[in-house]
């Protein structure tokens, strides 16, 4: 039976390294690539409660479909192809539910994408994945190497 791998995959360095760790430590497997287009990165606040911004949404559909592309030519370099794919809503939740709806094995994500302020209050991605999924999870940390300091 051929194992499958879900890589979440955003802009982010650990999400890039997750892709290369899980590429090179899983050959033969089928990989799975997602990038989740959460609404709140594109959204707004008024008076009146909060809005999208229909420019936002199209931007980010972009920007997904680019990082999709990247994730294809990163699985390009290990003479291997993707099943790359992007959802809409929050990203811990998506991941979840892709894995148990394409009855993936183990999932392989960057231990943060997010920066600054929003990584606080939207909370650890990576954190409610490893409490949600059905599977095992691996966690790739940002590089700790000295040039990183």
């Amino acid at each position: 039976m051929t194992t499958r791998i879900l890589v979440a995959f955003d802009e982010s360095e650990q999400a890039t390294a997750a892709l290369h760790h899980a590429l090179s430590t899983y050959p033969d497997a089928t990989i799975h690539v997602l990038h989740v287009n959460d609404p709140r990165e594109w959204t707004g606040a008024d008076s009146m409660g909060g809005y999208y911004s229909e420019q936002a949404y199209e931007r980010s559909k972009e920007s997904a479909q680019r990082l999709l592309e990247e994730a294809e030519s990163i699985a390009a370099e290990y003479d291997t192809e993707v099943t790359a794919e992007t959802a809409v809503g929050n990203a811990a939740t998506s991941i979840v539910t892709y894995g148990e709806d394409h009855d993936i094995d183990h999932i392989v994500l960057g231990s943060h994408g997010r920066r600054g302020l929003s990584r606080f209050l939207l909370g650890s991605v990576a954190e409610r994945v490893v409490r949600r999924s059905p599977g095992s999870v691996t966690i790739i940390r940002e590089d700790d190497s000295p040039s990183d300091q």
